[in-house]
């Protein structure tokens, strides 16, 4: 299995995204923004940080650089493909996740752990997460809350895009334990095919208990099995 870290100027996170991969076992590249072919991978990760300095709106530019048709290409595809907080921004300014990225609610930068809830674990990356676990992962962003209209977010749901949602500990989606505003708690969704996850928490932050939490541990695990299997994309539908 080989991995690709896309490296935008102002990427941040890409370092810890290749450790991650590491240690799941898979052969990891960083690949700059500039590059032109992704035909070698099985992987391809769109880390967090601030993509262009976040000029515009976070994602706004970055979505135009040389590396995006092949994404793009690569995702249309049928290649796995995970966007992290900026990179979340990214794949939904691409087109390939429907929504947007706001401003938080209370126009404050959040860092600090949350706890997701696994919405769809049926997933290429939710197979290995313990069932009713609620996920301890942290965030770090200031453009975070996910909006999409009333009709767009219930057809999320009907077919099965909505991956994560904040949640408390004990794993119930109430509204305290939404960080930034986002619609219905969405932390995470996926296209329609499946292939392709965006969320705004960062599960290459938690790898080591020592850290404060492994859980991220269970979302690349989960990749690295389907990748491992050649597991058949499930249906959202």
């Amino acid at each position: 299995m080989k991995s690709a870290v896309v490296v935008f100027p102002g990427s941040n996170c890409d370092v810890d995204v290749y450790d991650a991969l590491k240690q799941m076992g898979s052969e990891v590249d960083f690949v700059w923004h500039k590059t032109d072919a992704l035909n070698s991978y099985d992987l391809v990760v769109l880390p967090g940080g601030f993509s262009y300095g976040d000029y515009l709106r976070a994602g706004a530019i970055a979505r135009f650089s040389p590396i995006m048709k092949y994404v793009v290409h690569f995702a249309q595809q049928g290649g796995l493909v995970i966007g992290i907080c900026n990179g979340f921004q990214v794949l939904v300014e691409a087109g390939l996740l429907p929504g947007a990225l706001l401003r938080n609610e209370r126009l404050r930068f959040v860092c600090r752990y949350v706890y997701l809830k696994t919405e769809n674990p049926h997933t290429r990356f939710t197979t290995d997460i313990p069932p009713g676990k609620a996920l301890k992962i942290p965030i770090a962003h200031g453009e975070g809350r996910y909006f999409i209209d009333p009709q767009g977010a219930r057809r999320l749901f009907e077919r099965g895009q909505v991956v994560f949602r904040y949640a408390t500990p004990e794993n119930e989606v109430l509204p305290e334990a939404n960080p930034n505003g986002s619609v219905e708690n969405i932390a995470g969704i996926i296209n329609e095919q499946g292939n392709v996850l965006g969320m705004m928490p960062h599960p290459e932050r938690a790898m080591e208990q020592l850290l404060g939490s492994e859980d991220g541990r269970f979302i690349f695990r989960s990749i690295m099995s389907s990748l491992k299997s050649n597991i058949p994309q499930p249906s959202t539908a």
